[in-house]
């Protein structure tokens, strides 16, 4: 399920062109594989703030077993990587050094689980009064995705950093291989026990991502208010009636909850249930999805990044 698109930005250098254009085929072969999984979230162009320091993930992957962390590379050439982890790359037939693109995920990625780990008392719920889940335990990876017009030497490269990286076609399988989601019936059979996250537990997390993001994105020229996990809100917040009864068209006596496919209304009137997901107000688009914070119920476009309370 595609929870953010890739936002484009009025690149004009040769390179800011270049590297929104890998992004875009990353996002690309990401929405071809995962839109319709249940079981997979991709938040694409994913920005935060933890400890004074800002992560800007170019492709962050959330499902029931744990976290991927891709990083877009736009490089045309070849491509060597040392034994020390050292990056180079041709260009116009000329050998230059670059920094790692896997040392930057890295980085990113431990960021982020801080992050995380911080705010665990407002995503994870709690069961008889007991935390059951963390995130620590959960599997973290990062790799990076590379122009496919790009020559890999895998010859001489380390092991552990040749399985880090993947040319943007291959993003898919890689990804499947990594995450390695089985049916459950398949999954009780080969006792699969890796801990999981359960789907109110992965709704709660992107809800989290999601929410947080949007309270922060504030455009540069803007001051960046003080915000706390609590208070963050989504500029774009407006207050609304929309949600009305699919069947009786009432909305005084409807309250909200959650199911299978996601956030809905029961009217206690005609005893029927309506999903809150619908068409953006703003550019009709189909590509929302319902987010959850404390009682605040948010409807959120992917396509046009509009906002809009439900709830």
């Amino acid at each position: 399920m595609i929870l953010k698109e890739k936002k484009l930005i009025n690149a004009k250098a040769p390179m800011a062109i270049a590297g929104q254009k890998q992004e875009q085929d990353v996002a690309f072969y990401l929405r071809r594989a995962f839109k319709n999984h249940e079981q997979v979230f991709v938040i694409n162009d994913f920005q935060f703030s933890h400890n004074d320091e800002t992560a800007q993930i170019d492709h962050l992957i959330v499902y029931p077993y744990g976290f991927v962390l891709i990083e877009s590379k736009s490089i045309t050439g070849e491509v060597k990587v040392n034994q020390h982890g050292e990056w180079s790359r041709s260009f116009n037939q000329k050998w230059s050094g670059i920094p790692s693109p896997i040392k930057q995920v890295e980085l990113q990625q431990k960021l982020l689980k801080e992050y995380l780990h911080e705010h665990r008392a407002a995503i994870l719920p709690k069961l008889f009064g007991i935390r059951q889940q963390s995130f620590g335990l959960r599997r973290w990876s990062a790799i990076c995705a590379i122009s496919s017009n790009a020559i890999i030497e895998r010859k001489a490269m380390p092991k552990e950093v040749s399985e880090q990286i993947v040319k943007s076609e291959f993003i898919a399988d890689k990804l499947i291989e990594i995450m390695n989601i089985k049916h459950k019936l398949v999954s009780a059979l080969t006792l699969d026990t890796r801990p999981d996250f359960s789907p109110v537990e992965l709704q709660s997390i992107t809800d989290f991502l999601l929410q947080n993001y949007a309270s922060t994105n504030y455009p540069e020229d803007k001051p960046k208010p003080e915000v706390t996990v609590e208070q963050a809100q989504p500029e774009s917040f407006k207050t609304s009636s929309i949600l009305k009864c699919k069947n009786c068209e009432s909305s005084e006596h409807i309250t909200p909850q959650y199911g299978r496919y996601g956030y809905f209304i029961h009217c206690s009137k005609c005893d029927t249930n309506t999903s809150m997901k619908m068409a953006c107000p703003k550019c009709s688009s189909s590509t929302t999805k319902v987010n959850k914070r404390k009682n605040t119920y948010t409807l959120n476009c992917s396509a046009c990044s509009h906002s809009v309370q439900v709830f």
